[in-house]
């Protein structure tokens, strides 16, 4: 039997005398065998982790690589394609590229991949191959379908019929496919602006930049293309008839444009078709006391009153929005017709054409071809035409030859696609709408040409006007070039050059006198003289304006944020000068607005 004892168990206690146990020396040696033992597994663990993650990430990486080296002779190609009409090398690549860009944006997306993504100075190069991965995959699988099928269209042989009709089904149907590519090759375009090409590493850097180059084209393709798709049927007439007034430009007389208005002619578009109903010399249509429409104060400054008194100077300014409402006022107060639209275009820009429809003959007998049409409009005229007023009326006749042939459905078509794309991006067509709706997306566009009212703030523009008032500009080379481009530093900045080289034939004082201009001006016999307006990026101060080993000054204005001067260039015979002025670079890019000549584009840029 048990006892029991209530309440607490009192504590046990060692006698005093009793020494202390002695501890056991192996406990702790025990446990620290064990932590350290743990450490040393974990640190393998980690570095295994590691040398895994490195393997799997260089895997990951030479896929993406591959990949996209795959993908950039397609990208790097595009503009050589799109300039020839032919897509064809692309349409045969693309099912194989859009497999690579697949692969390679699942290797860049995995979670491997983003974590290493924070690491310095590895991070900034797999965030590139990740970013344009994802992009390039997005556009091939979107975008350069659209692309494709668009130039099909474009291309097609029946685009435009043996009467000279557009068939406009084929765009109507294309719009809402290369409305939405475009779209997404401007979210794709933004992804990949923001990666720093100088983080980068060397053999990294030069492809990724070559990619955003690529798919800067791809989407500049593409926006053009919607923009044609949503214009061109209704401006061809595919809701109701429009009406059209045409205006053929003198390059033998310089103006911002390209040249003083020489001619005008009515086009009547309806259902695709386009026929010239009535054709004028500036003749028809004199001087005039006040001008059409009211000026600003900054426009009698910098182009003077006869922008608005004179035809031929409404092309004075650099903005053809302004100069076609300037002359559609002027064609419905003198002709009493109004007008749905104004289409500008230069000698060149009907070289071109010609080069496409073939030798045409103008009212009088003269045949005129690609080869020759330059020399006998702006050059041989004016040698045998004594009559300003019959010079005027032979170049009304030529421009208006050239049409009918075009209108008439005469010689190739996919030639003359190319030799009209080819001016557009020259600036030698320009096109105002007086559909609001219609210039909104014109506005947008070179070709819209609204150098002061469009969205082109960081354009430089170097613009020419004949000071003259003849035609001695056919004699004339222009170079307009961008050099020094600086792309470091804060303010980074680039120089715009302009070279003027005159070199008129021995006997130029034989010529008539509306040709060398001598009893409007004053100038000795031969002699040239050229107004240069240069215009500064909005917002930015113009610097000074070099000429030749000095500095020049002029009339100075601000229109429409942008610093403004003009100077004289006054050119004997055999002379040339050089101007140069700094200009900021602005995201990378110089983009400079000019005048186009017989020699020299209306657009040249530079990019860092």
């Amino acid at each position: 039997m048990s006892a029991t004892v209530d309440g607490p168990i009192a504590p046990q206690t060692r006698p005093e005398d009793e020494p202390d146990p002695e501890p056991d020396p192996g406990r702790p040696r025990s446990r620290r065998r064990r932590i350290a033992g743990r450490v040393v597994t974990a640190v393998f663990v980690v570095l295994a982790v590691l040398v895994v993650a490195a393997c799997w990430l260089t895997y990951r990486g030479l896929q993406a690589s591959e990949a996209l080296f795959s993908a950039k002779s397609v990208f790097t190609d595009l503009k050589t394609q799109l300039d020839e009409g032919s897509t064809g090398q692309i349409e045969a690549k693309l099912p194989q590229v859009q497999e690579d860009l697949a692969t390679a944006r699942r290797a860049t997306s995995d979670p491997v991949w983003r974590v290493a993504e924070v690491v310095p100075g590895l991070g900034p190069n797999l965030a590139a191959l990740r970013v344009v991965s994802a992009s390039l995959e997005d556009v091939t699988r979107d975008s350069l379908p659209a692309v494709v099928r668009l130039n099909d269209v474009l291309e097609a042989p029946n685009v435009r019929g043996a009467d000279g009709r557009v068939d406009l089904a084929p765009f109507v149907a294309a719009g809402p496919e290369v409305i939405a590519a475009a779209e997404s090759a401007r979210t794709a375009q933004a992804a990949v602006a923001d990666i720093d090409v100088d983080r980068l590493v060397g053999p990294l850097a030069g492809p990724v930049g070559q990619l955003k180059h690529g798919l800067d084209q791809v989407t500049g393709a593409l926006e053009a293309g919607a923009q044609v798709a949503t214009l061109l049927p209704p401006m061809l007439g595919a809701d109701g008839p429009r009406t059209y007034l045409l205006v053929s430009l003198n390059s033998a007389e310089l103006r911002s444009a390209g040249g003083i208005v020489g001619a005008f002619a009515v086009l009547h578009a309806e259902d695709g078709a386009v026929t010239l109903t009535d054709q004028r010399s500036t003749i028809d249509l004199q001087g005039i006391d006040e001008s059409i429409l009211p000026l600003s104060p900054e426009e009698l400054v910098v182009d003077t009153d006869r922008l608005g008194r004179w035809v031929q100077d409404a092309v004075i300014t650099p903005d053809f929005p302004r100069s076609a409402q300037l002359l559609s006022a002027r064609w419905e107060r003198d002709m009493g017709q109004r007008v749905d639209g104004v289409i500008a275009a230069d000698p060149v820009g009907a070289r071109y054409v010609l080069k496409a429809t073939g030798p045409v003959i103008e009212p009088g007998g003269t045949k005129i071809d690609a080869a020759d049409v330059l020399e006998v409009l702006l050059r041989d005229s004016y040698r045998t035409i004594p009559d300003p007023r019959d010079a005027d009326a032979f170049y009304a006749g030529v421009a208006a030859s050239i049409f009918m042939a075009v209108g008439s459905g005469q010689g190739d078509p996919q030639g003359l696609v190319s030799a009209l794309a080819r001016a557009g991006t020259e600036g030698r067509i320009r096109i105002w709408s007086a559909h609001p709706e219609e210039q909104e997306t014109l506005a947008e566009t070179t070709v819209g040409a609204a150098f002061l009212t469009g969205d082109f703030p960081d354009a430089v523009g170097v613009f020419l006007n004949d000071g003259s008032a003849g035609k001695l500009d056919y004699y004339l080379t222009t170079t307009l070039t961008v050099e020094d481009l600086q792309c470091s530093g804060d303010e980074p900045t680039a120089t715009v050059r302009l070279d003027l080289d005159y070199q008129p034939p021995a006997d130029v004082a034989s010529l008539p006198e509306y040709v060398t201009g001598t009893a409007q001006t004053g100038l000795p016999v031969g002699v040239l003289s050229t107004n240069v307006t240069v215009y500064a990026p909005v917002g930015a101060p113009l610097q000074a304006l070099g000429l030749d080993d000095g500095y020049v000054s002029g009339t100075t204005a601000t229109v429409a944020g942008r610093d403004v001067q003009v100077v004289t260039s006054t050119l004997v015979p055999g002379a040339t000068e050089t101007y140069r002025v700094t200009v900021p670079v602005r995201d990378g890019v110089v983009s400079a607005w000019t005048t186009p000549t017989l020699t020299s584009p209306g657009f040249v840029s530079a990019a860092c």
